[in-house]
Parts: structure tokens; sequence; C-alpha cells
């Protein structure tokens, strides 16, 4: 019987690669006067509600996704969370 598993993929790009959205998001911060923050690395999280037998099972087809379609492998890293309850509304 399958049930609904929640999953969230974190898709950043990787250390090496320039990130101009995280850049203009450090130059605001010290525009509005926070101090101390020497970079800003920004992100995307996608929700997604897989339906699975198993929660390794949703986990690999996410990963798989997650791989083939959310991230760009050469430019960006992501991460995979999997668990039982629903995360996408």
């Amino acid at each position: 019987m399958s049930s609904s598993f929640g999953a969230q993929v974190l898709v950043r790009l990787r250390p090496s690669i320039y990130d101009p959205q995280g850049e203009a998001i450090r130059r605001s911060l010290a525009s509005a006067g926070v101090e101390g923050i020497e970079s800003v690395r920004q992100g995307k999280l996608i929700e997604l509600e897989v339906r699975a037998d198993s929660a390794e099972e949703a986990e690999a087809r996410v990963r798989e996704i997650a791989a083939r379609v959310l991230a760009n492998p050469v430019l960006e890293d992501h991460v995979v969370e999997v668990g039982p309850d629903s995360v996408a509304s």
C-alpha cells in the first residue's frame, strides 16, 4: 500500500560558482546597516509530495528527479530530505 511522503530538495550554486543574487543580498544587508556579513549564498527550496510504497522508494525517486530535472549538475549541488509527513500544500 502506498503512502504519501513529503520531500524537500535544496538546490544551491556550487561554492566555486559566482552567486550574483547572493552578492546583491549581501550588499542590501550592508546598505541596511547590517554588519559582519562577509558572504551570502542564495538557493531554492523545492517541496514535493510523493506517493510511494516506502520512504526509501520515495527518496530514490526524488533523488533521481533532483539530479535529472531540478538541479544543473555542472553548476549546482542539491540536498534531498524525505519524511512521512506532507510538506507541500
